[in-house]
């Protein structure tokens, strides 16, 4: 079993909270997590037909037979059960008394945010980080994680990342579409998942995607709403100082886990993926999630976003700390070229007086060099880099 970063904030925040609610992607150990951390507690998985109908017929009785508190996992499967949660934890204030989880990030928060606001603990479990992998696993390189992905049933137990993607694609998300909204054509929604990943890491235009696969624009969002809400797509908003002076009002897709998206681009290689046209854009898609995985690990939202401006001058990553900015480029390449800073000195004269800016680049090599004014790391070092900037006070 590898050790997840998260686990020493889920001690603590069970200490304080009598509600602790973790969301995620469905396969992103969030079920394995909490049954280490707290071996002792009942468990009850509300997929099961006959603990979600005892659930939600008879809440009262349901909870309880859980006087000590209990892991309800997937909790969106049974939602009305949050109102009752909130009568026994004003009444009893037992701290960790309830750890629940979820797979469909907006029907669990809002409605949490309903019944539990105040009274519950929010944190956000992504697949593995890089940093996870490495204590067990490295990948030999960065194709070969790309490849692989990041979910940990792959790694636990050295599986073909293939089959299990085939199998992840078919089981949840079609499963969890159909919990969500009626689609009438199956196929044509599998077609809007791979258009999808062939557009990762570029600016979303929903016209376009709808025509490709031959819907409508208000079909495409939503469709990609529902992506959303399964944590299979994530999308990346632009950075700007002021509204007014947005010049880029599109977000940037991304997968949450890049080997899903090679799967759905058909890589089953690592010599697939070295030469794939979309190699660049996956390898993106991997250190922005490597990011927000930086983030969610320590119990933080997300403050991510990229920089565009109308002459195209970009940076892959902005994180924004109250007037402090770390502008992060993202590179491919395994060795670093003059070209690679084009986009971060632009963005230094972009930003104004009030704002500061520290700035890195992640690249494809593994050469760690300490620029005047950029830290350069290789992606198998990304969390020391995230480490010195995005924690930057």
């Amino acid at each position: 079993m590898i050790q997840r970063t998260i686990e020493p904030l889920l001690r603590q925040r069970a200490e304080n909270y009598p509600v602790v609610t973790i969301t995620g992607p469905r396969q992103s150990g969030k079920t394995t997590l909490c049954r280490k951390v707290f071996p002792e507690r009942a468990y009850v998985n509300l997929e099961a037909p006959d603990m979600r109908s005892f659930a939600t017929d008879d809440p009262r009785g349901f909870l309880a037979a859980y006087p000590d508190g209990v892991i309800l996992d997937e909790i969106q499967r049974v939602p009305s059960l949050l109102s009752y949660i909130q009568t026994i934890v004003d009444e009893k204030k037992i701290p960790g008394q309830y750890i629940l989880t979820g797979s469909q990030q907006f029907e669990v928060m809002n409605t949490i945010s309903q019944s539990l606001a105040g009274r519950t603990a929010l944190l956000k479990l992504l697949p593995l980080s890089l940093s996870e992998l490495c204590t067990v696993s490295p990948p030999a390189n960065s194709d070969v994680a790309m490849l692989r992905g990041f979910y940990p049933r792959i790694h636990d137990q050295n599986l073909n990342p293939t089959e299990v993607m085939g199998d992840y694609f078919e089981t949840y998300v079609e499963r969890d579409l159909r919990q969500l909204m009626a689609v009438k054509d199956l196929s044509q929604f599998e077609r809007f998942v791979k258009v999808c990943a062939g557009r990762v890491g570029l600016l979303l235009n929903l016209q376009s995607l709808g025509n490709d696969v031959g819907i409508s624009h208000a079909c495409a969002r939503s469709w990609l709403t529902i992506l959303e809400a399964s944590y299979i797509v994530h999308l990346l908003h632009p950075w700007h100082s002021n509204v007014s002076k947005r010049l880029i009002k599109s977000p940037k897709l991304y997968f949450y886990d890049v080997g899903l998206a090679g799967y759905l681009l058909g890589l089953e290689t690592e010599n697939q993926v070295s030469r794939d046209p979309l190699r660049g854009n996956l390898f993106e898609n991997m250190v922005v999630m490597e990011a927000l995985k930086y983030r969610y690990n320590q119990g933080k939202r997300s403050n991510l976003f990229f920089f565009r401006d109308s002459n195209g001058n970009e940076v892959d990553l902005i994180a924004e700390q109250g007037r402090n900015l770390a502008a992060i480029e993202i590179k491919a390449g395994a060795t670093v070229n003059p070209d690679f800073f084009k986009g971060l000195r632009q963005f230094r004269k972009v930003a104004d007086e009030s704002h500061t800016v520290v700035a890195g680049l992640i690249y494809g090599g593994e050469e760690v060099q300490r620029r005047s004014d950029t830290l350069v790391h290789g992606v198998m070092n990304c969390h020391s880099l995230f480490g010195e900037l995005l924690d930057s006070p």
